[in-house]
């Protein structure tokens, strides 16, 4: 489940970007203060991450859009048990054009089941790397272990060529992945940004344990 909408994810913005080359960007929204940012929580894994202002949510277009393939009732039901997407973001609509990189972040669960004798959030990273990698990304460096707010999470990065904006600048789109392993579910957090200080930018936007909004 989660795989496949880290595939999707990738496709909206690697489609996004590649309409916007050869034409003109949207205009961003002015930046307010951090206060104005929107704060995504989840009770069931004790997460929450700030959402950039200004961004949109397609969150329920994703969740739709794993279902609407599935003509029988039960196999929809059976789908939605194994996982769901959390969190859908993207800077600009997906089908809005622009000369820069579309910056997302989706956050999805499934159930470790899902991937026989997975017993380590490490061993989910073969299936994200072919995932990828049939995108045409390659992986950046290796997979680390890395610790938000006392839990442990393993990241991957992936990067991709894209080639030129109008501009002449180099278009180059860059993935972090975090993996979770928590009561026998896989809790993916896929970061998409055009450089590597917007991508770690949306990473420090992800935190755990207690938080006062209200839950997603």
């Amino acid at each position: 489940m989660s795989s496949r909408l880290v595939l999707t994810a990738l496709a909206l913005c690697l489609a996004s970007a590649a309409r916007g080359q050869n034409k003109p960007s949207v205009a961003a929204p002015s930046k307010p203060s951090e206060s104005a940012k929107t704060l995504y929580k989840s009770v069931p894994f004790s997460f929450r991450y700030e959402i950039p202002y200004g961004w949109v949510d397609r969150t329920k277009n994703m969740r739709e859009e794993e279902t609407t393939d599935k003509s029988d009732v039960k196999e929809k039901a059976n789908d939605v048990s194994k996982g769901e997407v959390l969190l859908a973001v993207f800077e600009r609509p997906p089908e809005a054009t622009g000369d820069s990189i579309n910056s997302a972040v989706v956050i999805a669960a499934e159930t470790a089941a899902s991937y026989p004798g997975l017993k380590r959030a490490e061993d989910y990273l073969g299936a994200l790397s072919e995932l990828t990698a049939s995108k045409g990304f390659k992986a950046e460096g290796d997979p680390a272990i890395i610790e938000i707010d006392t839990r442990q999470l393993v990241r991957a990065d992936f990067t991709k060529a894209l080639g030129f904006n109008p501009t002449n600048d180099k278009l180059t789109m860059r993935q972090a992945t975090l993996v979770l392993l928590t009561h026998g579910q896989i809790v993916s957090f896929t970061f998409i940004a055009g450089s590597e200080d917007e991508l770690n930018n949306l990473v420090e936007g992800l935190h755990f344990g207690s938080g006062n909004p209200i839950a997603h």
